[in-house]
């Protein structure tokens, strides 16, 4: 049973930076062929968006297990966990971050999900996750919890 899932998907710009590969490849090859500058940037344009998409983390916590990305830790082992936007979320992101942090970030997604950890074994203290809805995560992490 899922209690809380998130695609962390890139920003609708990604598009646009994408499509930049078309002109940049059409200036390229003019020289030597435009359909094979055109279709190059076509093939460019279409992998950007391919690995930005496949390559979204996912956010969930479902069957008693909190997912960021690869990373995986049961719930057991999750504390409290507090919500950053704006200057403190950047504060969080940087110079407030602890090297041994486990890191799921987003750099066009600025709230943050800081999710303490309470295992005495794992030397990684907290992990900071980017998500669009952080309190509907640390609602679903406490609902999970109880």
């Amino acid at each position: 049973m899922n209690t809380y899932r998130e695609r962390l998907w890139p920003s609708p710009w990604i598009i646009v930076i994408a499509a930049l590969a078309i002109p940049a490849s059409l200036l390229t090859f003019a020289a030597i062929d435009v359909l094979v500058g055109a279709l190059t940037g076509i093939l460019l344009f279409a992998g950007v968006i391919a690995v930005a998409a496949f390559s979204a983390p996912i956010i969930e916590v479902a069957d008693g297990m909190l997912r960021a990305g690869s990373a995986r830790i049961p719930l057991s082992f999750v504390g409290d966990v507090s919500v950053a936007r704006k200057a403190e979320a950047r504060h969080a992101r940087g110079p407030g971050l602890d090297a041994r942090a486990h890191l799921v970030l987003r750099p066009d997604i600025d709230p943050i999900a800081r999710i303490e950890l309470t295992d005495p074994d794992d030397p990684v203290p907290y992990w900071v996750v980017s998500t669009r809805r952080p309190e509907a995560l640390a609602e679903a992490i406490a609902a999970a919890r109880t």
